[in-house]
C-alpha cells in the first residue's frame, strides 16, 4: 500500500459488499462440506486491531456446526505440561469443517514472549517447530491461511478510549490489554522476529491493514475467498409440505404455564 491514507469506506457500500461477501463464504461453506475439505484460518494481530470484529462477520451466517470460533483460554497446569502445539491439536477441523482461530499457537510469539510467560529457550524451540508444524498441517491435506491486522499505535490508543468509555465495551479490556501500549516496540519486534520465521511458502503470513475496520474486513474476506479453489454446490431440493387436517390436538389452558412478563408492552 501507498502511504497515502485512503478514504474511509462509506456505511452503505460497506454494507452491500459485505453481504456479498457473506453469500460468496457461505457458498464456501457448502463446499467445505461437500468436499470434505478442511479449512483453518488464523487471526492475529494487536490488541484492538479488529480480529474479533471480522471473525464475527464471517462466522455471522455460517453454520455453527460447520464453521466454529476456537477462542482458547489460557492454558491449565496440565495443559502447561504437554507439547505447546498439543492443545491447537485438538480444535483442528475435520473434513467438511472451518476452524476460525481468534489468537492461535502464535500467542508464545507474542503475548507469551513479551511478558516473560515463556522462557527464552520454550519461545526459540517455538520458532523451530511452527514452520515444521503447519508444514504438517498443508502436507496433509489442511487448508491454512493466516492474517496478521495491522493498526496504528494512535488508533489503537484511541480504540482502547472508546471501549473504557463505553459500558458495552469495558469488558473487553483488561490490565494486560493496557499494558502493551507500553510495550508497543517489544511487540513490534516480536512480530518482525515471528515473520522472519513463519512466513513460509507453504503457509505465507497476509498483512490486513485494519486502521479502517470496514475495509479490512472486506480486503480480508475477499482474500480469503479469492485464496480458495471453491465453487457453487448446488443446493437439495426442498419443498415446503402441506399442514396435514387436524386430528383433534387440544392446546392446554394458557394458566397452567408459566409466561414471560410482557416488557415490551410498557415501551
Amino acid at each position: 500500500m501507498s502511504g497515502k491514507k485512503a478514504a474511509k469506506v462509506p456505511r452503505a457500500a460497506y454494507e452491500r459488499e459485505l453481504l456479498r461477501l457473506q453469500t460468496e463464504l457461505v457458498k464456501l461453506q457448502e463446499w467445505v462440506r461437500a468436499e470434505g475439505a478442511r479449512l483453518v484460518v488464523v487471526f492475529e494481530g494487536r490488541d484492538a486491531a479488529g480480529k474479533g470484529g471480522t471473525i464475527k462477520r464471517v462466522a455471522e451466517h455460517l453454520n455453527p456446526r460447520i464453521a466454529r470460533i476456537a477462542a482458547l483460554p489460557t492454558p491449565t497446569e496440565r495443559q502447561r505440561t504437554q507439547w505447546y502445539f498439543q492443545r491447537y491439536v485438538e480444535h483442528l477441523p475435520a473434513a467438511g469443517e472451518i476452524v476460525l482461530f481468534d489468537r492461535s499457537w502464535y500467542n508464545r510469539a507474542g503475548v507469551e514472549h513479551v511478558m516473560g510467560f515463556c522462557t527464552k529457550e520454550e519461545y526459540q524451540l517455538f520458532l523451530r517447530q511452527c514452520p515444521i508444524f503447519e508444514r504438517m498441517l498443508v502436507e496433509d491435506g489442511i487448508l491454512l491461511r493466516k492474517y496478521w491486522f495491522s493498526v496504528s499505535d494512535t488508533e489503537q490508543q484511541e480504540r482502547f478510549r472508546r471501549r473504557l468509555e463505553d459500558p458495552l465495551k469495558h469488558w473487553k479490556l483488561s490490565p494486560m490489554d493496557l499494558e502493551s501500549i507500553t510495550r508497543w516496540e517489544a511487540y513490534s519486534r516480536a512480530k518482525d522476529e515471528m515473520m522472519v520465521h513463519t512466513d513460509i511458502t507453504e503457509a505465507p503470513w497476509h498483512v490486513v491493514e485494519s486502521d479502517d475496520k470496514r475495509r479490512a474486513r472486506l480486503n480480508m474476506i475477499a482474500h480469503l475467498l479469492d485464496s480458495v479453489p471453491y465453487h457453487e454446490v448446488p443446493p437439495p431440493v426442498l419443498e415446503l409440505p402441506e399442514r396435514p387436517e387436524s386430528t383433534g390436538y387440544e392446546r392446554p389452558p394458557r394458566d397452567l404455564q408459566t409466561y414471560v412478563p410482557d416488557h415490551a408492552a410498557s415501551l
